[in-house]
């Protein structure tokens, strides 16, 4: 039984994680900011009032797992926003926000939670291939595009520094998925969380630092 803590866990994708994990008799751990019915019928540990954005609410769960001890075998994090920026409509205010939620917010769980990994911990970021410049063939959505490139650049930082410790790190696009997010445009949320999981439990110290599609091939920076 791996513990495995899922960061924005009410719906979608994180919800049909915590689904997936605990059905496999995994310990979850599932933080979000507000709740959800159908995460409060699942059979998982919740952490509510959680922010990424907020340090209090990192060092509020990084506490609980200490006094419980628990070790973290799997991170996902999942929680981000999404807003459609082109160049006509610029909101910087907006473009700040995301960067605040889906680059640093990721780096801010990470880090405050270093001490609650060990050898053979893995570290998956759900990324976007939007954040791939190599493969961006429409332009647009810059502020989505620039935060998920952001947390690309740090996921290899992170994979190379957290090597010595045996820890490994992977960011993971999980393709276009029907959630909130997308306007429910995509595949089913738990065929992608399906495939997330597989990623994961494949992942090797040998193959940290790369950029993967959830459906098992590597994608272009």
């Amino acid at each position: 039984m791996a513990s495995v803590v899922i960061c924005g866990a009410n719906r979608g994708i994180g919800l049909e994680l915590c689904r997936q994990y605990s059905a496999r008799d995994d310990q979850v751990i599932a933080t979000c900011r507000t709740i959800s019915e159908e995460l409060s019928a699942l059979n998982v540990q919740t952490q509510t009032d959680f922010d990424v954005r907020n340090s209090d609410s990192i060092q509020a769960l990084k506490q609980r797992l200490n006094s419980e001890d628990i070790e973290i075998d799997i991170l996902v994090h999942n929680a981000g926003i999404l807003s459609r920026e082109n160049l006509d409509s610029l909101d910087f205010e907006a473009i700040e926000l995301q960067f605040q939620v889906n680059t640093l917010g990721p780096l801010r769980v990470v880090h405050g939670l270093l001490d609650n990994f060990s050898a053979g911990s893995k570290i998956g970021l759900i990324s976007s291939r939007m954040g791939s410049m190599g493969d961006n063939e429409s332009g647009g959505r810059y502020g989505y595009r620039m935060s998920k490139a952001g947390l690309n650049a740090f996921s290899v930082s992170l994979a190379r520094d957290l090597s010595e410790r045996g820890i490994s790190v992977v960011a993971i696009h999980p393709g276009l998925v029907a959630t909130q997010m997308t306007g429910g445009n995509g595949i089913d949320p738990a065929k992608a969380a399906s495939g997330l999981i597989q990623r994961i439990d494949e992942l090797k110290l040998d193959q940290s630092g790369k950029f993967m599609h959830a459906e098992g091939y590597e994608l272009p920076w």
